[in-house]
């Protein structure tokens, strides 16, 4: 922090969502800002699979998280299986929990586990503390101090801590506020919720153009023949490098572990009823998937989906 008031700092994130949605838009005409929020059939993708038309048992995952921003990895799809949001608010404390350190393992998974708190109630984001405080008839800058002090792992002082039990705030609360070492704004929680929601209406009431987006920008690996293939295949290469993964002697390379993730992608779709066709030199694009002009349910592979054909070369062809 030496150098705080002389050096101008930006923190410059990239983020494939924006590029995501407004290639959604392009596609489908559809403005986004438009979509609910609250859309009940988008919603029924964090508590099952219904709504895609598979079951859970066909695509290895309870609920309908796969290629969603935010709640796609494998660490909060199981928050959203533990707990089953169901409305935006919900949906802004996974995102606060799982961004956060210390806030989920060990502290608000054990506090819904045990029926202490729900995930209403447990701290999700900084801006929780200082509300939720304030609730309780805690000063608001002593609430703001105490907020800020946690949200950065600095914990509570004892006067904190007498003035929090003199207000009858809960002793979970209290012992919650200790094991923070990092907490997500509630602001950025909603700025990502917001373009998570946006991409899963696609992926529900538009699934090819969600479909094509989705293995255009968020994936790098590809196993074009197997996705041509089908279901068979693809459940049998899946197979193959998870039985890599388990076996101690040959470990599955990152690029493999890559394919995985698109291929599970490449499972759900195909058992929605729609299809790869092969690339065509007359009719792939360069580098983005697009929907096949002779069948609504089909998607054409780009030139950059072949092993070791870059943009570069994808344009000139």
């Amino acid at each position: 922090h030496d150098i705080d008031e002389n050096v101008l700092k930006l923190d410059i994130l990239g983020h494939d969502d924006p590029t995501m949605i407004r290639k959604l838009q392009d596609l489908s005409g559809i403005d986004p800002k438009d979509i609910r929020a609250d859309d009940p059939d988008v919603m029924k993708l964090f508590s099952g699979t219904d709504i895609l038309g598979v079951t859970p048992e066909q695509i290895g995952t309870p609920t309908g998280m796969l290629g969603i921003p935010e709640f796609g990895t494998n660490f909060v799809r199981g928050m959203v299986d533990e707990t089953h949001p169901t409305t935006f608010a919900e949906l802004l404390q996974l995102s606060g929990l799982s961004h956060g350190t210390d806030v989920w393992l060990g502290n608000a998974q054990d506090l819904i586990k045990e029926g202490i708190a729900t995930l209403k109630t447990v701290i999700g984001c900084r801006d929780d503390i200082m509300v939720d405080l304030m609730g309780y008839g805690v000063k608001p800058k002593l609430s703001f101090t105490i907020m800020e002090s946690v949200r950065k792992g600095k914990g509570l002082k004892d006067e904190w801590v007498t003035e929090m039990k003199a207000n009858n705030v809960p002793e979970w609360f209290i012992d919650s506020c200790t094991k923070i070492k990092y907490m997500f704004p509630k602001a950025h929680a909603v700025a990502y919720v917001m373009m998570a929601v946006r991409i899963a209406w696609f992926k529900v009431h538009m699934p090819v153009h969600y479909y094509c987006m989705y293995f255009s920008i968020r994936c790098d690996a590809y196993d074009v023949q197997t996705m041509i293939q089908g279901e068979a295949a693809i459940r049998q290469r899946m197979a193959d490098i998870k039985h890599m993964k388990e076996d101690k002697t040959q470990k599955p390379s990152d690029k493999e572990l890559a394919i995985y993730d698109t291929l599970e992608l490449a499972l759900e779709m195909v058992l929605r009823g729609f299809r790869f066709s092969n690339i065509s030199i007359n009719r792939s694009a360069a580098t983005e998937f697009i929907v096949d002009p002779d069948d609504p349910k089909a998607i054409i592979p780009p030139f950059t989906s072949i092993d070791g054909l870059g943009s570069n070369v994808g344009l000139s062809v």
